[in-house]
């Protein structure tokens, strides 16, 4: 996601989104140790998002 598609969702979208981004990462994480997961890269890719949803979040409950 990038940051300008993040700044136009509303609070309830975001906060599905993250619940989103964090079963993602729940599942890459269990790939990763069944030796499933192709590219690692997006568990940190992820991460990011997940960082980037709660900071938006953070400054639009502000």
């Amino acid at each position: 996601m990038k940051k300008k598609d993040i700044k136009k969702l509303t609070k309830d979208q975001a906060i599905k989104d993250l619940d989103k981004l964090k079963k993602d990462l729940f599942n890459f994480r269990f790939q990763k140790i069944n030796g499933q997961l192709k590219n690692y890269s997006k568990i940190t890719e992820t991460k990011k998002n997940i960082a980037r949803l709660k900071n938006i979040l953070e400054t639009k409950n502000a």
